[in-house]
């Protein structure tokens, strides 16, 4: 059943996103619609979410933010799915580096770099980097337990020249290519929830206590690679800009912790200044910090 499914989404969407992007945002009012109102999804999910959020804000405000983020969601699902059918040109000119000699100069150094960034804006249109950068470009992910979506995902996520790695084999992979001498740039996404038997650390994040994965930080220090923060900002709708700020070029000088401060700091500021960009429909506060944690 699960590969009829697939296949059924495939055929209809292959047709579909072959259409020029102005037109396909015009679906995204029903999508809208549909999520918001219709069958209001995870809406509850993204209320409590912004109430614990922001407890200075009033239930008027929030509602707003809410309406905002349901657009931009609508508009996140036709650009995600256009991907398999965006030129090189377009890409682009859609999704601009800043500064790219910021992380050229990383590399001239001979060193590899950790880059960091949220569900935030539009992260996945990042697999354009490699048309941008001279690094060796990988991207930590997760595989779907669906292995026809997997595939899917798998086959356009990496149609630009990104390889990507589940987190499981990524410090191996790392020691290989450091082995051949070739500096490695690793796209890792900080506002993921660790599972359960996995949480080390926790932090406030948004107002409430959060577990975070240290992946960022163990990486960093294991390779001794720079870490760099993407502050995605969305110029208008279908225009991305990332601009790379360092965060540390010493990771081994950090005390315990203060890098993983550091990022989700700046992911935090990032939200606050336009929260209807980061995906309030995640359940990223289902644990909760046990007694003496």
């Amino acid at each position: 059943m699960k590969g009829i499914l697939f296949y059924i989404f495939s055929a209809f969407n292959r047709v579909i996103t072959l259409l020029p992007l102005k037109i396909l945002y015009g679906f995204s009012p029903l999508f809208y619609f549909t999520l918001c109102h219709l069958i209001k999804y995870r809406k509850t999910v993204v209320m409590k979410n912004l109430r614990n959020a922001f407890p200075e804000k009033t239930e008027e405000e929030l509602r707003a933010i809410s309406k905002k983020f349901y657009r931009h969601l609508s508009d996140l699902f036709i650009e995600v799915l256009k991907l398999q059918h965006l030129k090189v040109s377009e890409i682009k000119e859609r999704c601009k580096l800043l500064n790219p000699e910021v992380l050229d100069k990383i590399k001239a150094e001979g060193r590899s770099t950790i880059v960091v960034f949220g569900h935030y804006a539009n992260w996945e249109w990042i697999i354009s980097l490699p048309l941008s950068i001279k690094y060796r470009t990988i991207m930590v992910y997760k595989p779907l337990t669906n292995k026809y979506f997997d595939r899917y995902f798998h086959k356009f996520r990496s149609q630009y020249g990104i390889e990507l790695a589940p987190m499981s084999r990524i410090v191996r992979i790392l020691y290989q290519y450091e082995g051949e001498g070739i500096n490695t740039l690793v796209g890792l996404v900080s506002d993921q929830t660790p599972p359960k038997k996995e949480i080390r650390y926790w932090t406030k994040f948004l107002n409430q206590d959060t577990p975070v994965y240290l992946g960022i930080e163990k990486l960093s220090h294991k390779f001794n690679m720079t870490v760099v923060f993407f502050h995605i900002d969305k110029i208008r709708r279908g225009y991305y800009e990332i601009r790379p700020e360092i965060i540390t070029d010493e990771p081994s000088g950090l005390k315990p912790y203060e890098l993983t401060e550091k990022h989700v700091g700046m992911l935090e500021e990032q939200i606050r200044r336009r929260p209807e960009l980061w995906m309030w429909s995640h359940r990223r506060w289902k644990r909760k910090k046990p007694e003496g944690a």
